[in-house]
């Protein structure tokens, strides 16, 4: 006990001693973490044999993060990414698992074992550099939604690939038992299936069997997410306990990981699925906050974990190599990556991004590399040095991330437009514009509890708004294709708050039309872009300076004479008052007539003011009269 006390400790000591460094030097807290772990690890020698078990619980962090990605979409959304699952995900491993087997031949490995390096290091680092993307808000970027795409399908791909090496191991080579003792392969596979199988749903079963008890498995996990969850909420409800939803969201969690190792699946890919069955559920937002603190703190302790585990005694034997190895892999793989980013029509900062943030190796490589030493796909001492390799380009990834913030500062504008975002959500709130006017609006709403779909054409603002983590679409909102992603025919209010009179206007035009049922509230710029908004269909419509500039002539009053009761009545008054005069004014608004000719308009703007002055003349009177026993207030 006190040596696990001594071992906690010190892995906790590191972490909020290196973290606050590395975000205060701007670094991000990935590399904060990688960088405790080095101190504590290879440099200070504070921790043992004990990290690859620490490392084996701690990638219970990667399993939460795809579990709350999954709560963020929709199957309809996952449904709308298949090309990019498919064809850029696809082509991503593909390219890169042919590329580096051919490096490998050309080094002098066997085709088998250069195959199986080419596999892991195909794959990329999920818990890097979904971390990183979220810390910097550039996760919905076109960037960051298509190395998304990439590491899910490269999380799906890690099953065949199990499936694959076995088939590959090198005929007559021995390993050495953990106990000592001098096994052939088949004895050693024999050993490690025996070890898979220990809790194994699927053991002895033929292939079809195999395939029954799985899909079984994964349907049984979509039905309890849609059937079950609401009324297994509601028994925990009754408990009144807060610690009970916690306990309920690890068990979800932690369940579905365990069945999924049971029918021998990716326990990541089953928590992402999971997650996106509950997408929808009103309960969303509860797991996720019941998960994001144990996913934070885990995911941390692996990246912990990672830094400690390297090796520096194998790298200071051969450094040139290794690191030459290393940069050649992020090369290869960044090449590849390019390339695929102009096929598929990536621009700018998100070509750079994409590029960038997916040339690691990742951590399923230590997944793959201990199952191919097991199988005697890849010999001991070669997997030693992929393991330093694939470390090596894990801690470089946020150095590629400062790379990339480099490039976007020094990068000038390449004569392409912004690519849109894709609306992968919808919502009862539509807010189209998110400058100072909606940012209220949308903090409001979304304090008091409901959804919005926030879309916004200005792309720095957007971005700001992440990093404060508020949710927001860059793209037109008066384009009817984004409307229509982000809900417009189920939305029951629409929010027209855009800078640009005109096209507030035409956005409420065309929304009326399309939806005669639907509010819209409307903001508007002066009075005349009222009597617009009234006639293009907006319900309720706010002038941007009525309210604040009302407010202030209420101070006004209260400061020449008024009691703060007049000047509220006065403030009452005139704004029941002029709502009626627009209304009014509104029936007699010419568009094709300038307001200081439109002769009906101004005599019944003239006495419109008339009566105006006569109800706050009537307050006087009754301030007068009420002089000897003033109202409370």
């Amino acid at each position: 006990m006190q040596e696990f006390l001594f071992q906690a400790s010190i892995y906790l000591l590191a972490a909020v001693i290196a973290v606050p460094l590395a975000a205060r030097l701007g670094l991000g807290s990935v590399l904060g973490y990688l960088t405790a772990g080095i101190v504590i690890g290879p440099v200070l020698g504070l921790t043992g044999s004990e990290t690859q078990d620490v490392q084996h619980f701690a990638e219970f962090g990667v399993v939460m993060m795809l579990f709350i990605i999954g709560l963020e979409l929709e199957p309809r959304t996952l449904w709308d990414m298949r090309h990019r699952l498919i064809g850029l995900g696809g082509l991503q491993i593909g390219l890169t698992t042919l590329a580096v087997m051919a490096g490998a031949q050309w080094l002098g490995f066997y085709w088998s074992v250069a195959l199986a390096i080419g596999m892991v290091v195909a794959l990329s680092s999920t818990a890097i550099v979904l971390q990183t993307l979220s810390e910097k808000g550039l996760i919905q970027t076109g960037g960051g939604r298509s190395a998304f795409s990439v590491l899910l399908t490269q999380d799906i791909a890690v099953i065949p690939m199990l499936a694959v090496l076995p088939l590959l191991a090198l005929p007559g080579a021995l390993q050495i038992s953990p106990q000592g003792n001098v096994m052939r392969a088949g004895d050693m596979e024999q050993a490690a299936d025996e070890a898979h199988h220990a809790m194994s749903l699927v053991e002895g079963l033929p292939a079809w069997g195999v395939t029954l008890v799985t899909l079984a498995v994964v349907v049984g996990i979509i039905l309890a997410g849609i059937y079950l969850t609401r009324p297994i909420f509601a028994f925990i409800h009754h408990a009144r306990l807060r610690e009970m939803y916690t306990a309920l969201a690890l068990l979800i969690v932690l369940g579905i990981a365990l069945l999924m190792q049971m029918v021998g699946l990716s326990p990541a890919l089953g928590a992402f699925l999971a997650g996106v069955v509950l997408a929808n559920s009103e309960f969303r937002h509860e797991l996720e906050g019941d998960i994001e603190p144990f996913k934070g703190l885990l995911l941390g302790l692996f990246f912990i974990t990672v830094g400690a585990g390297i090796n520096f005694g194998t790298l200071w034997s051969a450094p040139v190599t290794l690191i030459g190895l290393t940069l050649a892999l992020i090369l290869v793989k960044g090449a590849i990556l390019y390339m695929l980013a102009l096929a598929f029509r990536l621009r700018g900062r998100d070509k750079w991004l994409f590029t960038l943030s997916l040339a690691q190796a990742g951590e399923f490589g230590f997944v793959l590399l201990s199952f191919s030493v097991q199988q005697s796909v890849i010999p001991r001492d070669v997997a030693d040095r992929l393991l330093l390799i694939v470390a090596l380009s894990m801690l470089i990834t946020p150095l590629l991330f400062i790379l990339y913030e480099w490039l976007s500062r020094h990068m000038g504008d390449d004569g392409t437009a912004q690519p849109e975002d894709e609306i992968d959500e919808q919502g009862p709130v539509i807010i189209a514009g998110i400058g100072r006017f909606g940012q209220i609006v949308n903090r409001l709403v979304q304090s008091s509890g409901f959804r919005t779909v926030v879309l916004d054409h200005d792309m720095e603002t957007i971005q700001l708004m992440r990093k404060f983590g508020f949710k927001g679409f860059f793209g037109d909102p008066t384009r009817p294709e984004l409307l229509h992603a982000a809900g417009l025919a189920e939305a029951k209010v629409l929010v027209a708050a855009l800078d640009d009179p005109a096209a507030t206007t035409r956005l409420v035009g065309y929304a009326r039309r399309e939806r005669p049922d639907l509010h819209i509230i409307a903001r508007a710029h002066d009075r005349t872009h009222v009597f617009e908004l009234y006639q293009a269909g907006a319900d309720d419509i706010v002038r941007e300076m009525f309210d604040s500039s009302l407010r202030a002539g209420r101070y006004v009053l209260e400061h020449i004479g008024l009691s703060e009761y007049e000047a509220a009545e006065a403030e009452r008054v005139f704004y029941h008052h002029d709502r009626e005069t627009v209304r009014e004014l509104a029936q007699l608004w010419d568009p094709d007539i300038p307001a200081s000719q439109n002769e009906p308009y101004i005599a019944r703007a003239r006495e419109l003011e008339r009566e105006l002055e006569a109800a706050l003349a009537q307050l006087e009177v009754l301030r007068d009269k009420a002089e000897g026993d003033p109202p409370p207030g």
